[in-house]
């Protein structure tokens, strides 16, 4: 999962970088809004957390772009305003949720995590595809009850693919979906974590969880016991 952090308060960016990639996150961060916005422009992230009190371009104006262009992923907003009429700004603008300072690092990740759960229409933290049991919360992965091990990046690479069942992702997409703007990409390692997810969820190949398509990319090919409503 791949978030972007719009924060101008340098320690406070920086710690709510170390914590979220602390749970598994790539962060790209940005200290005003004008980065913020071109960042949120280019690279398709599962989340952005957004300051209200920008420089640049303040957090209303942000949001508010970005929506008008079409940018859907999830918005938490941080606000070290009370007034109730900044938060309804806010949210009207297209946040979808917000968060007043000074706040609790684990409310920050438990509202995150709800707004990730949400934007893909799940309800709960635990997911059911056949016999792979997914806990979003504590990241892990079991397989007809008996415990896997994953790396961040096979773990990573597994939720993005189950939480886009049926819909084949390319190489590009998930590679954008699992690293920082600045990390040193190379899609081949996808095709590695896909061999070695392979391995663990299925080694007598009995369930076939993940197909390859041919110059496209990869698809989940299990659906969840429990799909959520339409709305």
């Amino acid at each position: 999962m791949r978030l972007l952090i719009v924060e101008d308060d340098p320690q406070l960016n920086q710690q709510i970088a170390a914590q979220m990639q602390g749970s598994g996150f790539a962060c790209d961060t940005s200290h005003d809004g004008r980065e913020g916005l071109y960042l949120g422009q280019e690279f398709n992230y599962d989340l952005a957390i957004i300051d209200l009190g920008l420089p640049e371009l303040d957090g209303i104006s942000l949001i508010r772009q970005l929506r008008e262009q079409q940018r859907n992923f999830p918005i938490l907003i941080l606000t070290a305003r009370d007034a109730w009429q900044d938060k309804v700004e806010g949210l009207e603008a297209g946040g979808d949720d917000y968060l007043t300072k000074p706040f609790h690092p684990e409310e920050l990740r438990a509202r995150a995590q709800a707004l990730l759960r949400r934007s893909h229409g799940l309800a709960q933290s635990k997911l059911q595809f056949g016999p792979i049991a997914m806990d979003t919360d504590a990241k892990s992965v079991q397989v007809n009850g008996r415990t896997v091990e994953l790396t961040g990046y096979e773990y990573n690479t597994l939720l993005q693919l189950a939480l886009n069942n049926g819909k084949t992702l390319s190489k590009a997409q998930l590679t954008e979906h699992l690293y920082a703007q600045d990390f040193d990409r190379d899609s081949n390692t996808i095709e590695v974590f896909v061999g070695r997810l392979r391995k663990k969820l299925d080694p007598d190949g009995s369930i076939n969880p993940i197909s390859t398509l041919r110059g496209l990319g990869y698809r989940f090919n299990l659906t969840p016991d429990h799909p959520a409503p339409k709305p």
